[in-house]
C-alpha cells in the first residue's frame, strides 16, 4: 500500500470491496502486507487484526470515514503559529535563534496519540505465531544513512537484504516505525528509530514492490494513488508562474507516485524477459529470477482534482495557509489532497476505491483464489 497522506483513504475502499468477497470471520487472503507512509499505518492496522479480515477493514473504515484534521495534526491557531514561528525564526537567523530541531510545519501529536490508542504492537507477533501473517513491512527513509529502510517483522526464516541504497532490517514494528514512515518532509517532524532520524518512506524508495518480493511474495496486489491517465497528447502551454503550492504539490507527486509506476513497469519487463527463457535453462544456469504476477488497482479519477470540492472542510487556519501559498486553486490542489484529512474527502475516496475494485471483482477473485459465491 502506497503513501500519500489523506489519499490513503482510497485504500480503505479497495479493502472494503475485497473483504466482501471473503467469508465471514476468515483471515485476510494475503499473508504478506507492505506499506509506506500513510500506507504503512493502514498496513500495520490491517496486520494487527489479520485473523478477522472483515473486522480489520471495518475498524479502518470507521476511522477513515470519520476523520478530522485535528486527529492527525494540530490545526488550531496556536499550534500553527508555534511551529511556523519557530521555523521562520530559525531560517531568518540562519539557525542562531529558534529551535534547531523544528524543521516541520505541522505538529502531528494527535496522530501519535491515535496510533498509541488503536495500534497494539504485540498483535503483530501474535498474528505471526498463529500463522495468519507471514510478514509485515513498513519503509522509511534514513536522513543519515540515505537509505530506504524496510523494517519488517515476520517469520523466522526471512533473511534481511542489502541492495543499493535500500535494505531490509528485522524489527518489532512500533508506533515509532509508523510515524517515521509517514513523516512527510518539511510538513511533519522526522522520527528517531534506533540510531538515526527517518522521514517519509516514499523518499528514495526506487523499488516499492521490492520488500514484498524479498519477504517471499510470488504475486503482488498493488493499490496505487495516481489515476490511470490516458496516453500523453499535445503538450500544454502555460506561461503562468507556478505558485509555492503548485511546486510543493508537484514535488510530493514525484515522491509518492512516480517510483511505483516505474517499478511496476520494470517488473513487467522482467517478467516478459524471464518468460523467454525455458525453465530447464533457468534451472541449469541457476537463474534465481522468477515471474511475479501483479494486479494493480488505480483510481479512475484524479485524487488531486477531487480535493478542490472539499477544501472548505479544512479548518480556517489551514485554508488560510493553503490560500496564501496558492494551493487552494485547481492547479495547486495536489498539495491539499495530501493534507485533507476530513470525512467528506475521505469518504469520497473510499467510495471511489470501492467502485474501482468492484469493477475488477472477477480479476481479484481469480488473483487471490477466492471462492465463488
Amino acid at each position: 500500500m502506497a503513501g500519500g497522506g489523506a489519499r490513503a483513504a482510497y485504500q480503505i475502499g479497495v479493502l472494503r470491496a475485497i473483504a466482501e468477497l471473503t467469508p465471514r470471520n476468515s483471515p485476510a487472503p494475503f499473508k504478506i502486507i507492505c506499506g509506506t507512509s500513510a500506507g504503512a499505518i493502514n498496513a500495520a492496522m490491517l496486520a494487527s487484526h489479520i485473523h478477522d479480515f472483515r473486522h480489520a477493514v471495518l475498524r479502518l473504515l470507521s476511522t477513515w470515514s470519520n476523520f478530522h484534521v485535528d486527529q492527525v495534526f494540530r490545526a488550531d491557531p496556536a499550534g500553527i503559529l508555534k511551529t511556523g514561528a519557530h521555523w521562520l525564526l530559525a531560517m531568518v537567523s540562519m539557525g542562531l535563534l529558534g529551535k534547531k530541531d523544528v524543521l516541520y510545519l505541522l505538529d502531528r501529536t494527535p496522530l501519535e496519540a491515535l496510533l498509541h490508542r488503536d495500534f497494539n504492537p504485540d498483535d503483530i507477533q501474535k498474528a505471526i505465531d498463529a500463522g495468519h501473517l507471514h510478514a509485515l513491512s513498513v519503509t522509511a527513509s534514513g536522513y543519515t544513512s540515505h537509505q530506504s529502510v524496510s523494517f519488517y517483522q515476520g517469520h523466522a526464516d526471512i533473511k534481511s537484504w542489502n541492495r543499493a541504497r535500500r535494505v531490509g532490517a528485522r524489527a518489532n514494528i512500533t508506533v515509532d516505525h509508523l510515524t517515521a514512515s509517514s513523516a512527510i518532509p518539511f510538513i511533519f517532524a522526522p522520527q528517531a528509530v534506533n540510531r538515526e532520524y527517518f522521514g517519509d518512506g516514499s523518499m528514495r524508495q526506487i523499488a516499492p514492490i521490492s520488500p514484498a518480493l524479498h519477504l517471499g511474495a510470488d504475486k503482488v496486489l498493488v493499490i496505487g494513488n495516481r489515476h490511470a491517465e490516458p496516453e500523453a497528447g499535445q503538450r500544454i502551454s502555460n506561461h503562468t508562474y507556478p505558485t509555492f503550492g503548485e511546486i510543493a504539490g508537484h514535488a510530493l507527486n514525484s515522491i509518492f507516485l512516480d517510483s511505483l509506476e516505474a517499478d511496476i513497469e520494470r517488473l513487467e519487463r522482467i517478467n516478459r524477459t524471464i518468460s523467454l527463457i525455458p525453465k530447464t535453462k533457468r534451472e541449469a544456469f541457476n537463474i534465481e529470477l522468477r515471474e511475479v504476477e501483479v494486479l494493480t488497482i488505480l483510481p479512475s479519477r484524479d485524487l488531486g482534482a477531487l480535493a478542490i470540492d472539499y477544501i472548505h472542510e479544512l479548518p480556517l487556519t489551514i485554508r488560510t495557509l493553503m490560500r496564501g501559498i496558492g494551493a487552494s486553486r485547481k492547479s495547486g490542489s495536489s498539495l491539499v489532497s495530501y493534507l485533507l484529512f476530513e470525512k467528506g474527502y475521505c469518504r469520497e475516496l473510499i467510495q471511489l476505491g470501492y467502485r474501482d475494485t468492484k469493477a475488477k471483482t472477477e480479476q481479484i477473485r481469480a488473483f487471490l483464489d477466492l471462492p465463488t459465491p
